[in-house]
């Protein structure tokens, strides 16, 4: 599978999940019009890979529900006890949380980050990342025929 650990840091933390890499276009596309919070770049996600919004949106409020006033005890427990692809999603609350926001699953590991316009290939092994491409849209069941186009701007850089 063309599973990715994609990481998204923003001016209040770091949310760490694993997506399928055909969501990966859409987020070049959202970061192009450089969203200044995870907020803003997953609702300008949401035309292009619909669900990816709602997915992790419900991810944060559970790992909130569970991991309470600083008791991280819980997303240490999964994160020990499942595979990593199967990891659920989380917020980099601590070093523990931190090391494995940087696991690379199956085709690999990028980091978006928002605070510095920067989008760090940790590993790769989807697709090569340009500031120009394509991707299909996601209708939140299948891809569609539907295609859309992204252009980074110069100001985001990309790693390595």
């Amino acid at each position: 599978m063309n599973l990715l650990r994609l990481t998204l840091i923003d001016p209040a933390g770091g949310v760490s999940f694993v997506a399928h890499g055909e969501a990966l276009p859409a987020l070049l596309k959202a970061c192009a019009a450089n969203p200044s919070s995870i907020e803003e770049l997953l609702e300008r996600v949401d035309p292009y890979y619909h669900g990816l919004r709602e997915r992790i949106e419900n991810g944060i409020a559970m790992f909130d529900e569970r991991n309470a006033h600083g008791n991280n005890e819980a997303i240490h427990v999964a994160l020990e006890k499942a595979r990593p692809e199967e990891s659920p999603l989380f917020r980099i609350v601590d070093d523990e949380t931190r090391e494995a926001s940087l696991r690379p699953v199956k085709a690999g590991a990028l980091i978006i980050n928002l605070i510095d316009r920067r989008i760090v290939q940790l590993q790769n092994g989807y697709q090569e990342i340009t500031r120009t491409g394509r991707g299909r849209v996601f209708d939140g069941e299948r891809l569609t025929n539907s295609v859309f186009t992204y252009r980074l701007p110069n100001a985001w850089a990309l790693v390595p």
